[in-house]
This record gives C-alpha cells, structure tokens and sequence, in this order.
C-alpha cells in the first residue's frame, strides 16, 4: 500500500501553519447529503415488490365477473464491505512539525473525503466503478422507458443526467450493522514492506456497510449521450421529455447532473433570452432542484 514518504513531510513542513492545508481535491456529495437513508441491523433484506394489479371492470345484472389477484416478487437489497484504510510509517509522521498527531489528522480527513467521492461515483456506475460494491443506478433504471437519448455521436466525451425520486418506495441509501460509519482508533502496527520487511506504521480505518436501494424503476430517469457534438448537450427540452417519463404524480426530488451539463442548460436558456443577456447558471428545470455533481463524469461510452 502508498504510504506517506519523506518528501510528503517536508512539502508538508514547508507549508503555511496558520493557511494550513488547503484541498484541491475535496469536492460536492449531493448524493450523499440530499439522498433518503435508512441503517438496518445486519447486512440484507428483502422487500415486496407488486409487479401487476389485479384487473377490474364492471358487469350487467345477473353476470359474473372473472376476478384476479395481484402479482409480487420479493427482492434483496445488499450492503457491501467498505473498508479504506491509510498507513503511515510510525518514524515519517513523528518527523512531521507540528506532531505526528496533526499529521494523522490531515490523513484522516483525506481517507473520508476520498470515502464520500467513491460512494457518490458508485452511486451512479455500480458495479462499474468498483466491481466489488453496490450496483448502482445504471444497473437499475429502465433502459427502454426511463431514458431520453440526447443522440451524441462521439464516444468517451458523453455524460448522463439522472432524475431521482427519493424514499422508502423509491431510491435510498442503506447503511448495514445499524449504519456504522466511522473512522477507527489511530493504532500502532507492525507492517510490511513491498519486500516482506517489518516496520511500525500509524493505521486507521474507515468500516461501513453502505447499499442502494431502488424499489421501482419508475423512481429515475435518465438523459444519455450528453456531448459537445452540435446540438446534442443539455437543453430544458430534453429535461421535460424526461419527466413527462415519469407516471403521473411522481415528481422526481433532484435532477443530478455534471458542471458541464449545467454550462450548456444555461447557454441553451441563454440563447431564447428575450433580453440578450445571459442566463443565470440554472438552480432548478421546471421547479425540480438541479445538484451539480463531479461524480457524473464527462467521458462516459455511448454504449453505457
């Protein structure tokens, strides 16, 4: 595993007390901080899922009607191992100006911001982010019905926008063994280098059992092949077919989409100014909040 070396000390020495660190790589965890949670006692459970309604209709006087039942399947929503995990060794971080303790302290905020940007990313791309966690939205949304084709045509440049209703129904969040999140104890171990030798580190973890849940496909929407090809970025009326998507009565909570997709929304509202003045970054698409995220990537495959 990397660890932290001489040179990161000095850089590290060298540096500002009273700025302190300043962090280029912190970023937004709208999917995290806006989306419905729920903890469970262990690791899985099932929900009722009814997938048809009986059918109804009315009869004449002195005939029977063929009644029936409704159909229901039960589905298992899993939480999956999250671990990370940072090492230090023992000797580099006492050496660090301001005590081994402050230096801890940086790397810990470092290993839960790096948490929350992996989650967020796992959020959308499942099991295409990281084969050994939750299937994410892409695995779960309707692909025939949910989705609006915004008709890109350059591969790696496209990216996504996602509508989702959030609840108990519909998406939310699971967090496994009563929704533990939380860093470990600093501990002294020994530890191995690459060639098998011991030294002592300063270790600490992160253990969580975190989940998606999505009850039904009417839940999200999609918007795909969002490029810079002529014509073919973010526009509100590729945002209003999406919703006019959804059944009547379910209004998705949040539309998550890119900074990129945010930049041609409003260029696009931009252009119909009456005024000729340039639009504000847009904070909403027909009353329903826009997140801007960077864990929707612009690279994405047309194929995805």
């Amino acid at each position: 595993m990397p660890m932290p070396t001489l040179l990161d000390i000095a850089k590290a020495n060298g540096s500002d007390a009273v700025v302190g660190l300043i962090d280029e790589t912190t970023k937004a965890h709208p999917e995290v901080t806006m989306g419905s949670a729920r903890t469970i006692k262990g690791m899985n459970y099932k929900t009722l899922v009814r997938t048809g309604l009986p059918t109804v209709g009315f009869r004449n006087a002195n005939e029977g009607y063929a009644g029936s039942k409704g159909t229901y399947e039960n589905r298992l929503v899993e939480t999956y191992i999250f671990d990370p995990r940072w090492e230090s060794d023992k000797a580099v971080a006492d050496r660090y100006e301001d005590g081994a303790a402050a230096y801890i302290a940086i790397e810990a905020g470092g290993i839960m911001e790096a948490a929350m940007q992996a989650l967020c990313t796992q959020f959308y791309y499942g099991t295409g982010a990281d084969a050994k966690g939750f299937p994410g939205l892409i695995a779960a949304y309707d692909p025939v019905n949910m989705v609006i084709d915004a008709g890109g045509t350059t591969d790696v440049t496209a990216s996504s926008v996602w509508a989702v209703k959030y609840g108990p129904k519909w998406v939310q969040w699971v967090w496994g063994a009563n929704g533990s999140l939380a860093l470990s104890d600093v501990s002294e171990q020994r530890v191995l280098d690459a060639n098998g030798n011991p030294f002592t580190a300063y270790c600490q973890e992160m253990l969580a059992y975190p989940g998606l849940q999505v009850a039904t496909v009417r839940a999200i929407g999609r918007i795909k092949k969002l490029t810079n090809d002529s014509g073919k970025g973010l526009t509100d009326i590729l945002i209003s077919k999406l919703l006019a998507k959804f059944p009547a009565g379910v209004v998705p909570d949040v539309l998550y989409m890119g900074r990129r997709s945010l930049q041609q929304l409003q260029q696009s509202r931009t252009a119909t100014n009456p005024t000729g003045a340039p639009a504000p970054f847009p904070q909403d698409a027909f009353g329903i909040p826009i997140a801007v995220t960077d864990a929707i990537t612009d690279v994405e495959l047309l194929a995805l």
